[in-house]
């Protein structure tokens, strides 16, 4: 079927960037197109409209084609526990724990996984845009390859390779990363693309022919860098987002070692009258008005890492003086009194303290909750506010006099807990800033008063779709689409 896989010299060498700009390109196109990545290793995921897990910029390259995202499109998903292990996410679902030695041993058995999606996907659309993993050039781990030329060799596809000239050494990256490619895999490779060109196109041009004619392989085209670009990233946790000189409301977030799904935090990068500042280790910790404790994969780990950077008690001494906490999923958790996890989903086996804020709970429990949700805010707690909606991904399970007291109500059910002072707060739910409504409602509850429109929300929906058609718009602008189209189609 008519595939073309996109491959980068590195990691964050613009592979998920392009490939959503090429998604929507085409469906703009009128072809029925669909992303496709093999293998994957982020925290960062979304849930599939039928409860699958996977990535998530794999769900924004869906969003860019104009259609539901869906579990075949990441058949193999790695979250990272540790620097040697990971929970694998097969076909949608967890399937076990795995360090490094025992995924390799289990490549061949998710080789069939990911050739089987590719298959029913292939069966659906008419164009497939895959995305490569990290580098093909990693010799280490080319024996049993899914995520690169393993799984382009394996369906007979062309090849780009993606470099990014803002790191420097460009030409290195491409003509090293070809040189390393087995005979085969250099003949797949039908060319290249830059990424975050900045400056006058005439001085690239004569590295360009000589790329060109040293390889024998057209530059398909060069991407300029484009500012500001804010869409849901893959893994890395950036800043980018407004300058905001004199905020009305100051929200800092622990940067922890297993911070998930911090995607969360977009739509306050946005925010025109919030600053946002991300806080990592052995970093000093700036006044601020909220403390926002984000997801993680590792939570109990992460509440260690929180301890012994000293946040337990600044946070302590900011709730004294009036400031406000929040803690979304893992952070959630980690407000309340203690954290179990006698099976060990999550790390080391056992149960250690919680900050204690909230009366209540939690457990670690087989069967990762997995929905896309909708619902209300309670605001005021009496009364239904705000409509909000977004996706549960975890596997802990809360009870405690605190939940009494829910922050919202999703699908009918109390989710999340808010202190009888009204300072801390806590769900379950990612996305809770993505609606304007719940967006303004939950700044308002956490201190940011008064502004209208994009002074009290950003609706990051329609923010998503206008950076796509920006990023698409680019392609176009940059890119031989024509060449490209007809490489897909052979």
């Amino acid at each position: 079927m008519p595939t073309l896989m996109i491959q980068g010299t590195t990691s964050d060498a613009g592979k998920s960037t392009v490939v959503a700009g090429l998604c929507r390109a085409l469906a703009r196109r009128g072809i029925s197109v669909a992303p496709f990545k093999p293998q994957n290793m982020a925290l960062n995921s979304a849930v599939t409209p039928e409860g699958g897990e996977i990535g998530r910029s794999t769900a924004l390259q869906a969003v860019a084609c104009g259609i539901a995202p869906h579990a075949d499109m990441n058949p193999v998903l790695l979250k990272p526990e540790s620097d040697r292990g990971a929970q694998v996410i097969l076909d949608g679902h967890v399937y076990g724990h795995m360090d490094a030695i025992d995924y390799h041993a289990f490549k061949r058995q998710a080789r069939e996984s990911v050739l089987a999606a590719w298959e029913r996907l292939s069966a659906r659309f008419d164009v497939i845009i895959a995305e490569g993993a990290g580098s093909p050039a990693e010799v280490n781990l080319r024996q049993g390859d899914i995520a690169n030329m393993g799984f382009a060799e394996a369906i007979d596809c062309p090849v780009l390779l993606v470099g990014d000239i803002d790191r420097g050494g460009v030409f290195a990256q491409l003509v090293g990363t070809l040189a390393l490619l087995s005979e085969s895999e250099r003949v797949r490779t039908r060319g290249f693309v830059i990424n975050r060109f900045r400056g006058d196109i005439a001085l690239l041009e004569p590295g360009l022919d000589w790329l060109a004619a040293h390889t024998g392989k057209p530059v398909h085209g060069v991407l300029p860098y484009l500012q500001g670009l804010l869409l849901d990233a893959e893994d890395g946790v950036g800043l980018v987002g407004r300058e905001v000189e004199a905020p009305d409301l100051r929200v800092v977030v622990p940067a922890l070692p297993r911070i998930s799904n911090h995607t969360d935090l977009d739509p306050l990068r946005l925010h025109p009258r919030v600053a946002l500042t991300l806080v990592g280790p052995d970093r000093p910790i700036p006044p601020a008005d909220v403390i926002l404790l984000p997801g993680s994969k590792a939570t109990a780990s992460d509440l260690a890492w929180l301890r012994a950077q000293g946040w337990e008690a600044v946070i302590r001494r900011h709730l004294r003086y009036g400031g406000r906490v929040l803690g979304i999923c893992g952070g959630f958790q980690m407000l309340g009194e203690t954290i179990d996890d006698p099976d060990g989903l999550e790390g080391r086996a056992g149960s250690v303290p919680g900050l204690g804020l909230l009366a209540m709970r939690t457990r670690m429990a087989a069967g990762k909750q997995l929905r896309n949700v909708a619902g209300t805010l309670l605001d005021p707690p009496a009364g239904e506010g705000a409509p909000v909606r977004g996706y549960e991904i975890h596997h802990g399970v809360s009870e405690g006099p605190a939940l009494a007291r829910p922050l919202m109500t999703l699908d009918g059910r109390p989710d999340g807990a808010v202190s009888d002072d009204g300072q801390v707060l806590g769900t379950y739910l990612h996305g809770l800033f993505d609606e304007a409504g719940a967006c303004a409602a939950l700044l308002a509850r956490l201190g940011l008063t008064g502004g209208t429109g994009e002074d009290a929300a950003v609706d990051f929906a329609a923010h998503r779709e206008r950076e796509l058609d920006r990023l698409a718009d680019g392609l176009e602008a940059s890119l031989d689409m024509d060449a490209i189209v007809a490489l897909v189609r052979g």
